[in-house]
């Protein structure tokens, strides 16, 4: 075979970095001590810096290989009956004991193993190369114990990677959690087992541990940490929550261990989308890893897992508003974006955002159960402009408000009858709030009519419609209200003028079958300004004076404004400075 193509295929398209041959040869001794399944498991790693590259030496005290043994499994690629029939396959394995060998030819261009099997058999050496020639022969000096040390002489080009410093570091990187001894030129790096499964006095001194450890891992001090645990994927761990609000559009990564080797800092895919504000460190036993042993493998197992990993962080929102309202609060605050992706399919996390989370409303910050106690019959906006627009108003007419602008707010309302069919939120229509606003008096009305039948006459090019009510608050002079059905005419007839002859009639039916309804400038009676407009003799400054107050609507209201529109703000504007000036004249 063409064993430099194999290395080029590996390097450049397998494995993200040279670096993973420590990870490779690591695996293969856990494997080997795996396999004896007896006595205190050691690998010892010496490293020999040199000119022009360094020496690497991995010792382990496992099971060996006789000669044939070295024959099937160092000197063939992919043979994995044979594998099967010599017992280098079991489940409790790491990996395919020998195949990783061939990462070592990531930094070196030859690789020397001598083992010695446990069957008594004597030590053998085998020196492969990456030409793709071996050679295998009984070594001159026996091994005092059985085992197994590989050797590797770095090339010049990849001698950074063979220096005691990053030996040390990516030894400790990967096997920090393994069971038995690992160490560097004599120097331990592993860790007694998993932090989450260290015995402490109290719970209280457990979480402190493990929020330190996750501080020293992640590098910010956790909100919480929650334990993790999925039997049938024989996985453990814990998450930690971050303690600043998480871009719910970034994707999320953990760090997974399998068989307490680490596959990767940077997993994707193990907690749920909406669960971005927590990152994971796990070990499993049965998750399967891609074959750069840098991911998971997407299978019904993994989905089974993401699942039970979601539902724990469920259940730990849901514990916390039982126990602990206050810190259930600082982290919605936090973190509510991730809470409200929950909730638009999950019931409980519905109730607990119903309960807990405040929205913004037209009686101030409130949650949904306290807001709707207090307006059973309140409506929601879908849009903050409409909401800023139309608070106040409603408010003051007693019509409850919530704003249900942002993300997620106004799927999540609209879901309310989930738990509670009699108390829904509806969506405001707009038309309908000119219902709540008072009638003019009858005789400042009657005063008004010559106003009113001026103004009609400005506003009805503009599709426009004039109303006089009396309302709070009274500082707010004019009011554009559209209806739902009156914004559909709108839409119809701009794609009807923008369309070719065709479209245009068949919109032109359609805008015929609909209804007529058209848009309504609210003039507030209670405002003084509106009041002393309404009384002008001149009716011509009266008109001018409706357009003002009709550009101004729209601009408070964040509506769009047509060619139309823009014409008649500033034929105002410029009519009503006209007339200041030759008034001062």
């Amino acid at each position: 075979m063409d064993l430099r193509g194999v290395v080029d295929l590996l390097s450049r398209h397998l494995y993200s970095s040279p670096r993973v041959y420590v990870r490779e040869l690591l695996q293969n001794a856990a494997d080997a001590i795996t396999a004896r399944g007896e006595g205190e498991g050691r690998i010892a790693i010496e490293v020999h810096e040199g000119s022009p590259a360094g020496l690497v030496r991995v010792h382990d005290n496992g099971v060996g290989l006789t000669e044939d043994e070295v024959h099937t499994l160092l000197a063939t690629i992919g043979r994995s009956s044979k594998r099967d029939e010599l017992g280098f396959a079991r489940h409790e394995f790491l990996g395919q004991f020998g195949i990783g060998l061939l990462s070592g030819f990531l930094v070196a261009d030859e690789i020397h193993v001598e083992t010695r099997s446990v069957t008594g058999a004597p030590t053998v050496s085998w020196i492969g190369r990456s030409d793709g020639t071996y050679r295998v022969a009984l070594s001159p000096a026996e091994r005092e114990e059985p085992g197994t040390t590989v050797t590797l002489r770095a090339r010049r080009d990849a001698a950074e990677w063979v220096d005691e410093r990053t030996v040390t570091e990516l030894a400790a990187l990967y096997g920090s959690l393994l069971p038995g001894r690992v160490s560097v030129n004599g120097v331990a790096t592993t860790v007694e087992g998993p932090p989450w499964l260290a015995a402490h006095d109290t719970p209280d001194a457990r979480r402190a541990a493990l929020l330190e450890y996750g501080r020293q891992l992640f590098g910010f001090t956790p909100f919480d940490v929650i334990d993790l645990d999925v039997a049938e994927a024989g996985l453990t761990g814990v998450a930690f929550v971050l303690p600043s609000p998480a871009n719910p559009t970034a994707r999320a990564t953990h760090r997974v261990y399998l068989k307490r080797m680490l596959l990767t800092e940077r997993a994707e895919g193990v907690l749920p989308d909406w669960a971005f504000f927590a990152r994971c460190v796990l070990d499993a036993g049965e998750l399967r890893p891609t074959a750069s042993r840098e991911a998971l493998y997407e299978d019904d197992l993994l989905e089974h897992t993401r699942d039970q990993l979601g539902r724990q962080l469920r259940e730990w929102l849901v514990k916390l508003a039982e126990t602990d309202p206050a810190r259930l609060r600082a982290f919605l605050r936090l973190h509510h974006l991730g809470v409200k992706a929950l909730a638009l399919h999950d019931d409980d996390m519905l109730r607990l955002v119903d309960r807990w989370l405040e929205f913004e409303t037209s009686d101030g910050p409130m949650t949904l159960a306290q807001f709707r106690t207090r307006h059973p019959k309140g409506r929601f906006t879908s849009s903050v402009d409409e909401f800023r627009q139309l608070s106040a108003v409603s408010g003051a007419q007693g019509v409850g408000l919530v704003n249900g602008g942002y993300v997620y707010d106004s799927d999540i309302l609209q879901r309310l009858r989930r738990i509670d069919p009699d108390v829904g939120l509806d969506r405001l229509d707009p038309g309908e709030l000119a219902t709540h606003l008072g009638p003019v008096d009858p005789g400042a009305d009657l005063a008004a009519r010559p106003f009113v039948t001026a103004a009609a006459r400005v506003l009805d090019p503009l599709g426009c419609e004039l109303v006089l009510r009396d309302f709070d608050p009274a500082s707010l002079p004019a009011l554009y209200l559209t209806s739902r059905a009156a914004e559909h005419q709108a839409e119809l007839r701009e794609a009807r003028e923008a369309a070719d002859d065709l479209w245009a009639d068949v919109l032109g039916a359609m805008e015929r079958t609909v209804a007529a309804e058209r848009p309504r400038l609210v003039l507030n009676h209670r405002n003084p300004l509106v009041r002393r407009v309404v009384l002008l003799k001149d009716l011509s400054l009266a008109a001018t004076a409706v357009e003002a107050l009709y550009g101004m609507a729209l601009l408070h209201g964040h509506h769009p404004l047509r060619a139309a529109d823009t014409a008649a703000l500033n034929r105002s504007f410029l009519g009503l400075l006209d007339w200041a000036v030759l008034g001062k004249e």
